[in-house]
């Protein structure tokens, strides 16, 4: 059997591979995962309902999202847990919700830049941080067993609560870049006079980043922010930037911003519309950080889709760089591991380690907004001490992606390519964690050879792994 999670939660497509069935038992799974054994009990062996344990469920847009977050709650309440559904609100909010409120877990029903009628489940453990491979694989070995259930005073609660999750999720971002001061309490304008737009994908930083952004000074322009539960990531957000490169144009803004349906990633615009990707974003914020002194051992840490370009521009700026495979969850566990303080991935998933534990895009626009400013240059100049190889990436659809790295053929092919392409280039195919694809991208010296190169591994790809 293929395993269940991938490298961000389960997911699939809402009500057929996703189904409120699997929901729930996903959630009666995760509790018994994620500590019910050790819940307190009174003296006749029942637990208390003062001391029984407690997980956050928050979704994105999705109209699929009110039948999954239901049954994923009941899964969790009839397994002990009272459950606090914070309704719509980004990942990394509910990362960071799952910290401050001191709760047993969190849980996310979202499938990011996927398709409207996709979704998916992800959970967080005690502190904020996503599940280590381990903890995932002990929660598919229980799917759906039976055991001994609490009763009576045992079943948890579900309550819900979405203002007040919100609002102290805007305060924790604005703080990041204009932490309250003085006996007033008063809170600086950081972002004062920069205008910019903002695209929230009709996802779940449509109230959020617009908000913070604006408390921190800025003048913002908003567009795909009217979620109706089917234009999740609609041509808009991160992955169609075209809205919001035609916006920054015509509106005269300095540059724009772009999330993903869940809002853990973000990619931008300068103010001619050209795109800055997530490659760019963290080369800027590693060098505001190791100005300031706080990016520990001098060290970003990327992942193998990470342009070459990048590596080089840092290491002529002292900075080095760890690699990890993709998925922010590795990018963490190397961050931690090595005490790292700054990482993150091309496609806009950036990690902030002093202020979030998971990537947060509304904080990475505040954090790179505030960049600007304070550099006194625009992002188009900030980016341009960037630069990128080029690249190419095909994503190739195929019925057994994980014989990528195995099939004979395909791997001849990879090793014939990466000998032409010596040291002015690369190659890299590697199976999709989400999908039913293998990602094959190709860097060289030139757009062409990236592209000739891209082509013709990825026609093998589709030979041998249709």
């Amino acid at each position: 059997m293929p395993k269940m999670f991938g490298t961000d939660g389960v997911r699939g497509l809402a009500n057929k591979d996703l189904t409120a069935r699997l929901a729930l038992d996903l959630g009666d799974a995760a509790v018994r995962v994620l500590g019910q054994a050790d819940a307190p009990k009174d003296k006749d062996d029942n637990v208390h309902s003062e001391g029984r344990r407690r997980a956050l469920v928050g979704r994105d847009t999705r109209v699929s999202g009110d039948f999954l977050s239901s049954a994923l709650s009941a899964g969790m309440s009839a397994g002990g847990f009272d459950v606090i559904d914070v309704g719509i609100i980004p990942t990394p909010g509910i990362a960071f919700l799952t910290s401050v409120l001191n709760v047993e877990m969190g849980a996310v029903i979202s499938a990011s830049h996927n398709p409207m009628p996709d979704n998916g489940i992800k959970f967080f453990a005690r502190g904020g941080f996503k599940l280590p491979d381990s903890k995932e694989d002990e929660i598919e070995a229980v799917l759906g067993k039976d055991w001994d259930r609490p009763t009576g005073a045992g079943v948890g609660r579900v309550s819900h609560d979405t203002v007040t999750a919100t609002n102290l999720y805007i305060d924790h971002l604005v703080s990041t870049i204009a932490p309250v001061v003085g006996p007033e309490k008063t809170q600086p304008k950081p972002l004062a006079g920069l205008r910019l737009v903002a695209d929230c994908a009709n996802g779940a930083t449509s109230v959020v980043a617009p908000e913070a952004l604006r408390r921190a000074g800025a003048e913002v322009i908003v567009i795909n922010a009217s979620p109706d539960g089917y234009n999740i990531n609609d041509h808009a957000g991160s992955t169609h930037p075209e809205q919001l490169q035609a916006m920054v144009k015509a509106t005269g803004s300095a540059m724009g911003v772009a999330f993903d349906g869940d809002a853990d990633r973000c990619l931008a615009v300068d103010e001619d519309g050209t795109m800055v990707n997530g490659d760019q974003i963290m080369g800027i914020l590693a060098r505001a950080k190791k100005r300031e002194g706080k990016l520990n051992h001098d060290t970003l840490v990327v992942t193998v889709m990470s342009n070459l370009g990048l590596k080089l521009a840092l290491k002529d700026m002292g900075i080095k760089t760890v690699q990890t495979n993709v998925g922010d969850r590795y990018v963490l566990e190397e961050m931690l591991r090595g005490d790292y303080s700054l990482g993150g991935e091309q496609s806009g998933h950036v990690i902030n380690r002093e202020f979030a534990t998971t990537g947060d895009g509304t904080l990475t626009a505040l954090t790179l907004c505030n960049e600007v400013v304070k550099s006194g240059k625009s992002l188009k100049q900030l980016a341009a001490d960037f630069p990128q190889l080029p690249q190419q990436l095909v994503n190739v659809r195929c019925s057994n992606k994980q014989a990528v790295t195995t099939n004979a053929a395909v791997q001849k092919a990879v090793e014939k390519e990466s000998a032409l392409l010596g040291e002015t280039g690369r190659v890299l195919l590697r199976p999709s964690g989400t999908e039913p694809l293998v990602r094959v991208m190709a860097e060289a010296a030139t757009q062409q050879q990236a592209d000739e190169v891209c082509d013709r591994l990825a026609k093998i790809v589709a030979e041998e792994l249709a």
